[in-house]
C-alpha cells in the first residue's frame, strides 16, 4: 500500500511516499480502506523527531485520525461490517491507504459528511468533549475560554461548549481567524500578539470581573500566569497542547486563593481501554450532533497524499483555519 513516510527527522523534505506492506487485521482488530485522513500539530512534532509514536504503534507513517470503509474484520472483531463508512483515532500510520485498529477506535460516520469532513472530525470533536467534559466538568451557562480559536479542536470546542449553553472567550493570533471562528459559536474574541495577559484583562472586563470558569488551553506555556487570572474562584484550567512552551512558572498562591483545579490531558498515549471510553462518549453524544447540523467539521484544505509537504508547511506557518486533510 502506498503511506506518507518520515523517512528521516527534519524538514518537510523527509516525507515521501512509498510502497510499505498492509497491514492484516487481527483479533478484535479493523482493517480500514482510508479514504482521508486529517493533519495534526502532533504529526509535525512527530516529523521532527520530537514526538515519537508510544509503544505498539506504527512508528514512521504518521496520522491520528481517518475516515473510510471497513475492509477485513479480525476473528474477534463483532463490531462492523466490511463496507460501513467509519471514523476514528489511532496512535499512528493513519496517512497510508489502510490503518488496522482495535473495534472500539470506531463510529460509524454520518451520511451528510462527505470524506474529507469525516477525517476533519475524529481527533479534534474527541478531544474537544473529552477536555470539556470528561476532563472539564462543563455544565450549562458556564463561560469557557478556548485558546488558538482557530484550530480543528478550538474550533471544536467552540461549537461543543454553544451547544451546552456556554458563553465563549476566544483567542487567536489575527482578527480575521477570530471573525470567521463567530459562526462556529465564538461570542467573545480576544487578538493575543505577544502578551497573552491581554486575554486576562478583556475576561475580566467583559464579565464584571467574574473570569471564566474553564479554560481549554492548546496553547501552552506562555498563557499559564493570564489562564490563572483570568480564571473565575473553583475554576479549571486544562492544558491540551504545549505550541508555546511546555514550562512556566506556576503561582500557588493564586491556584490557592481560588481553589483552582489544574489538569493535563493526551488522547495519543492512552490505554486503548481509555480511548475507547473516549470514543464510545464521542459516538453517543457528539456524532448525533454532528448527523443533525448542530456542529460540523472545519476543512481549510485538502492535499492528496503527494501533497503532505504542502500540507505540513501550510500548518507549520500558522495559515490554515480548520483541518488540513490528506486524500488518500
Amino acid at each position: 500500500m502506498r503511506a506518507v513516510v518520515i523517512a528521516a527527522h527534519g524538514g518537510v523534505e523527509n516525507l515521501e511516499v512509498r510502497e510499505v506492506a498492509r497491514p492484516a487485521a487481527e483479533g478484535d482488530r479493523v482493517r480500514v480502506r482510508v479514504m482521508a485522513a486529517a493533519l495534526n500539530r502532533a504529526d509535525l512534532l512527530q516529523r521532527r523527531g520530537l514526538y515519537p509514536a508510544p509503544a505498539g504503534a506504527v512508528r514512521d507513517v504518521p496520522g491520528l485520525e481517518f475516515a473510510g470503509e471497513v475492509e477485513q474484520l479480525g476473528g474477534e472483531a463483532r463490531a462492523w461490517r466490511a463496507g460501513q463508512r467509519v471514523f476514528g483515532i489511532t496512535a499512528g500510520g493513519a496517512q497510508a491507504e489502510y490503518v488496522v485498529v482495535p473495534e472500539s477506535a470506531l463510529a460509524g460516520v454520518p451520511d451528510n459528511l462527505s470524506w474529507a469532513e469525516a477525517a476533519a472530525v475524529p481527533e479534534a470533536f474527541i478531544t474537544a468533549h473529552d477536555a470539556l467534559f470528561t476532563q472539564g466538568g462543563l455544565t450549562v451557562g458556564e463561560r469557557v475560554g478556548v485558546h488558538a480559536a482557530g484550530s480543528g479542536v478550538g474550533l471544536a470546542a467552540l461549537q461543543l461548549a454553544r451547544a451546552a449553553g456556554a458563553q465563549t472567550f476566544g483567542t487567536a493570533r489575527t482578527a480575521a481567524k477570530l471573525e470567521r471562528a463567530r459562526g462556529f459559536g465564538l461570542d467573545e474574541g480576544v487578538v493575543v500578539g505577544e502578551e497573552p495577559r491581554v486575554f486576562a484583562d478583556a475576561v475580566r472586563e467583559r464579565t464584571g470581573g467574574a473570569g471564566v470558569n474553564l479554560i481549554v488551553d492548546l496553547v501552552g506555556a506562555s498563557y499559564l500566569a493570564a489562564n490563572l487570572d483570568a480564571l473565575a474562584p473553583l475554576g479549571r484550567l486544562i492544558f491540551v497542547g504545549t505550541m508555546a512552551g511546555s514550562k512556566a512558572e506556576l503561582d500557588l498562591r493564586v491556584v490557592m486563593r481560588k481553589r483552582l483545579r489544574l489538569r493535563g490531558t493526551v488522547l495519543r498515549a492512552r490505554s486503548t481501554e481509555e480511548k475507547a471510553r473516549a470514543v464510545r462518549l464521542f459516538a453517543e453524544q457528539v456524532v448525533p450532533l454532528l448527523a443533525r447540523g448542530v456542529v460540523r467539521p472545519t476543512v481549510d484544505s485538502v492535499f492528496d497524499l503527494a501533497g503532505a509537504r504542502a500540507a505540513h508547511s501550510r500548518m507549520e506557518a500558522n495559515e490554515n483555519f480548520g483541518k488540513i486533510v490528506l486524500k488518500v
